[in-house]
């Protein structure tokens, strides 16, 4: 699983939905964890820690947001050579087949359901380990 001091990217246009994820998060031991309220803010962040030799290690983004959705940061993402590798969760009210599927083929690490739970999360972010540390 992932270290304590693993950097979370936390992105939702919705204030309570970061306090959320964060104290989730939180719960579960981690405590480097940033917030974004759109895509068109979070790109530039996850950029510049790159450059700044202090990459995010997991990004969490909602799917639904105004600006960038969150489909649209993970193919800004994947198509960066740099961000390209970032563990990449989908957070959404939005449980279509069609979203799944247009997630897994953007190359989404996870995908997560509201409502959800801690237990779920973190069940998450196991999968999400072993994927990305094989």
């Amino acid at each position: 699983m992932y270290g304590p001091d693993t950097k979370f990217l936390v992105v939702d246009d919705f204030a309570t939905m970061r306090k959320i994820i964060k104290k989730v998060l939180s719960e579960l031991g981690y405590k480097n964890v940033d917030e974004a309220d759109d895509g068109k803010t979070a790109l530039p962040m996850l950029k510049a820690a790159v450059s700044n030799g202090a990459p995010y290690q997991v990004c969490i983004s909602d799917w639904n947001m105004p600006g960038m959705p969150g489909i649209e940061l993970l193919k800004a993402c994947r198509g960066d050579g740099q961000l390209a590798k970032i563990p990449f969760m989908m957070v959404t009210a939005e449980s279509e087949q069609q979203n799944i599927i247009e997630a897994a083929k953007a190359g989404v690490s996870d995908y997560v359901v509201k409502p959800f739970n801690a237990a779920t999360l973190k069940s998450k972010l196991e999968n999400i380990y072993k994927k990305h540390a094989a």
